[in-house]
């Protein structure tokens, strides 16, 4: 029989950790922090399967559902020596969510749960402190009333405002008993007015209220837009966790707080945290309040003038600190912690594997490798690969000027200069325009989460490090300063007020994570150095990983840049590129313009010793390593001007008439130029311009070889093969210019011709082209559009709402379609090796770069992938836990 509910507390549990999937994240470590003797207080978590069933079922629960709920709710009461729905002595209790995966704020929570008219007053008697009984109903009230009723938040806080301004009240503690009172009065005339019914009183109906609000809220637009960006399936569902509540607004003997067990943005070794006295856990990571640091260290580095926890606290600090020793050696990670001090008792509510930066991230592998928690192998399984783009990108120049405007915490490390917006709508709309924006807001919320998606950067008012736009900044690596209360932040007239100065919507500002500035204009940045920890995990990976990460390079810079990232190679240079420099262009266009074979020579002539120039510097670059260059490839259209003016001036620049190149234009315009006159094609049909760029080749890669030293071996590589019978023919030119150099030279040249593979009857027929090619490089970019049938140009329109219906399980521009696009270059890898088992595969779309698709490539068996400069890193270390994953 099915068990639905999973009791923990009172130093037991029927769970642990290693059941995240069925109790969720949270609920698994409520656990495991129970078996382990924590003090953590009594609850029962209700399983993901609820959840799929309540789906799966029209939103109704199992049968025995009701049952365990009750024995479970009985249980607590034995622990805690009270009765859920008691008048005289009530039991109360949070209900939160709990996914497998960590949704920071995504997913709803309600506190104080069991609170009504009568047992508020059995609170206030048990605690002699009525100001903290009615300031417990007046949160519930808000809190179950925007969860389960509908009823928006932002009304019950315009009651507070309003109230306060006429008391002349600044903050929530100053508020009395009898205000708190008077609050609740006009909270529950709101939800009459608002929901139509009364705030309900019955505790067992609001625990089955927000039970179904928790589950429910696994499916709201955050949740789902979250998932989306983590790759969360739908499936996995979220647990339910109901605990017994512990109270950190019972006075100044109480208090809440957020803490790791090492710094997230930055790595350091050191208890990293904040939390409030008299206060409940919202108010911590709504950034409702500014918060108070957690230790003596913290607060001088803050200048902060609020006493830390270690001074205010000082036996609860140290038992606390001891208790996140035990967990980080426990889980062998950084714990993100949750905790709760009723009365000077210590109550831990939640410990779970902190969100990090890149930065941070590596670091703490690195450090608990020499630590000996983990071995070098669980340092690079752990490493988000894509987090390392974070360390790959500008900082502020130290040398620029600084205008500061404003400072708050420094929440996520980076800088970023942008637009001030002041909405998520603003911020996607400055993003699709292709602007830089900053995110200010007072505070944000989970409902912010696109914007801060959109935003190069976030800066809030209110909140600290712990706040939500700090958490979902680190997580993506996006800068974010937080708690900048000397900032004013209008919404309603776009304007941002700091440093003496008004900023209007559109104007620039900087923010630097790492320092917590605000700074005016746009500042100076410098690129980033790898050293230091990076080292360390890049040596690890390149032990580990079979497959070589080349780059994607055509340019000197590209190319310098890649090898200072480790690439191994150049495994595509795109040659069209080369040819819009505007000394060229006008080659490009008499070669394109000429009338006949003799003219198209004379003006290939013209780039031939450019081409070679180009290459020799690549060679010399790589120094021996191999360098793949793609003949040319786009359809010969887009080297022409369209307009009438741009048909004009080059007209004129080249010496023919507008006419003639106009009718050229046109006589070149395709419906379809991705599947038009492009690609071999064009060397089929013009040999000559293969042979051009083949003798460049070569010539470059004699003096490249003379002037470094090291053996040239490239790589030739003709495009959009659909038949052996193609590249035939042009290997045949290639071969005949190699033959030549040869003999001008006196030289003997090693060299390869291969072919991407990028259209499906290339990959069907993979073994009859292997007869031929020496090499394949699957082109996915191209293999993914003629495999699908769609224009990776034009299906921004869809893609995302069918990744969002599960009709794909990624956009498979970003991440190989393995099913399909991977099955045919399954099909074309094993049909070439077999008749040429030495043949050399490797990847050279997008996909090089994409860790999910990079495993795919090590499981197919591929020799190499090749991406662009900055994501050479991260896919080294993809490789590498590719590797790992394989070797299992």
């Amino acid at each position: 029989m099915t068990k639905w509910v999973y009791g923990f507390g009172d130093g037991k549990a029927e769970g642990e950790q290693g059941m995240k999937n069925l109790l969720g994240g949270k609920g698994a470590n409520l656990a495991e922090m129970s078996n382990i003797g924590l003090p953590v207080p009594p609850g029962f978590t209700v399983t993901t399967e609820v959840c799929t069933y309540y789906y799966a079922n029209g939103r109704s629960y199992p049968s025995e559902l009701k049952g365990e709920v009750e024995a479970a709710l009985a249980e607590i009461g034995r622990i805690t020596g009270k009765t859920f729905g008691d008048a005289a002595n009530p039991l109360l209790v949070s209900v939160r969510s709990g996914a497998r995966a960590s949704m920071p704020g995504m997913m709803d929570t309600v506190l104080n749960l069991g609170l009504n008219d009568t047992t508020v007053a059995a609170v206030a008697a048990a605690s002699k402190n009525e100001r903290f009984a009615w300031d417990s109903y007046r949160r519930f009230i808000t809190m179950y009333s925007d969860v389960v009723l509908g009823v928006d938040h932002s009304h019950f806080e315009e009651i507070l405002d309003t109230y306060k301004e006429r008391r002349r009240l600044d903050d929530d503690v100053d508020l009395r008993e009898q205000d708190w009172r008077a609050v609740v009065d006009e909270y529950k005339a709101l939800v009459l007015r608002e929901f139509g019914d009364p705030f309900p009183q019955d505790p067992h109906e609001q625990l089955w209220g927000a039970i179904a609000a928790v589950f429910s809220s696994w499916m709201n637009a955050r949740a789902i837009t979250y998932r989306t960006l983590h790759a969360i399936p739908e499936e996995w569902g979220t647990a339910v966790n109901v605990q017994a509540m512990v109270f950190g607004n019972r006075g100044d003997s109480s208090a809440t707080g957020v803490a790791f067990t090492r710094n997230p943005s930055t790595g350091e070794h050191a208890l990293y945290g904040e939390f409030l006295i008299n206060a409940q856990g919202e108010d911590v990571v709504a950034g409702i309040r500014t918060p108070q640091p957690i230790s003596r260290a913290a607060a001088a580095a803050s200048s902060s003038s609020k006493p830390s926890m270690e001074e205010a606290m000082p036996a609860a600090f140290q038992e606390f600190v001891g208790i996140t020793r035990t967990l980080e050696k426990h889980y062998r990670d950084m714990q993100d912690i949750e905790f709760t001090v009723e009365d000077n008792k210590l109550w831990m509510l939640q410990t779970r594997s902190g969100k990090r930066t890149g930065k941070a991230s590596l670091r703490i592998a690195v450090e608990m490798v020499k630590e000996g928690l983990i071995s070098k192998e669980e340092a690079i399984a752990r490493i988000d690969p894509a987090a390392l783009d974070q360390l790959l990108h500008p900082t502020i120049d130290p040398k620029a000027e600084r205008i500061e405007i404003a400072r708050g915490l420094p929440a996520s490390p980076g800088a970023a200069s942008g637009e001030i917006v002041f909405s998520s709508e603003e911020a996607e709309a400055g993003k699709a325009a292709g602007r830089s924006v900053i995110l200010v807001r007072q505070e944000t919320s989970p409902e912010d989460i696109k914007g801060m998606l959109a935003a190069s950067g976030i800066l809030t008012r209110l909140g600290g490090m712990t706040s939500h736009a700090a958490v979902v900044a680190r997580g993506w690596g996006k800068p974010c300063v937080s708690g900048a209360g000397n900032i004013r932040v209008d919404n309603a007239t776009g304007t941002l007020i700091a440093g003496g100065k008004t900023f209007r919507k559109g104007d620039i500002i900087t923010i630097d994570g790492s320092t917590g500035q605000v700074l005016a204009g746009k500042i100076a940045m410098v690129q980033p150095e790898l050293s230091g920890e990076f080292a360390d995990l890049m040596v690890w990976a390149d032990g580990v990983r079979r497959m070589k990460v080349r780059t994607n390079a055509e340019t000197p810079a590209d190319a310098r840049q890649a090898r200072t990232f480790g690439a191994e190679g150049i495994g595509l240079c795109r040659t069209e590129h080369m040819f819009f420099d505007e000394g060229r262009i006008v080659a490009m266009r008499e070669m394109i313009l000429a009338d006949d074979e003799k003219g198209r020579r004379t003006a290939l002539a013209k780039l031939l010793p450019m081409q070679r120039e180009d290459f020799r510097q690549l060679f010399e670059i790589m120094s021996g390593l191999p360098v793949t260059i793609r003949l040319l490839d786009p359809p010969l259209h887009e080297f022409l001007p369209h307009t009438e003016d741009e048909i004009a001036e080059v007209a004129a620049s080249i010496g023919v008439s507008p006419a003639k190149l106009k009718a050229r234009a046109q006589e070149l315009h395709e419906f379809n130029p991705m599947l038009g006159f492009r690609g071999c094609r064009l060397a089929v049909a013009f040999p000559e311009i293969a042979e051009m760029q083949a003798r460049a080749i070569f010539e470059a890669a004699v003096e490249a070889a003379a002037s470094t030293g090291q053996p040239v071996t490239p790589e030739v590589m003709v495009p959009l093969v659909a038949t052996r019978a193609e590249l035939d023919i042009v290997k045949a030119h290639i071969d005949a210019m190699a033959q030549a150099v040869e003999k001008e030279r006196s030289v003997k040249l090693v060299y390869q011709v291969g072919t991407m593979i990028e259209l499906p009857r290339a990959a069907i027929r993979a073994g009859d082209i292997a007869q031929s090619a020496e090499f394949f490089s699957f082109g996915t970019n191209d293999l993914t559009q003629t495999t699908i049938g769609i224009s990776r140009d034009d299906a921004a329109s869809f893609l995302g709402t069918y990744v969002q219906k599960g009709i794909f399980a990624a956009d498979p521009f970003v991440s190989i379609d393995q099913e399909g696009v991977g099955g045919l270059v399954e099909i074309g890898a094993e049909r070439g090796r077999k008749q040429r088992p030495g043949l050399k595969l490797g990847i050279c779309g997008e996909h090089g770069g994409d860790p999910a698709s990079i495993a795919f490539c090590e499981k197919t068996g591929l020799d190499y992938v090749s991406c662009s400069p900055f994501r050479v890193p991260i896919a080294r270390l993809a490789a590498a836990q590719a590797a790992l994953l394989v070797g299992q």
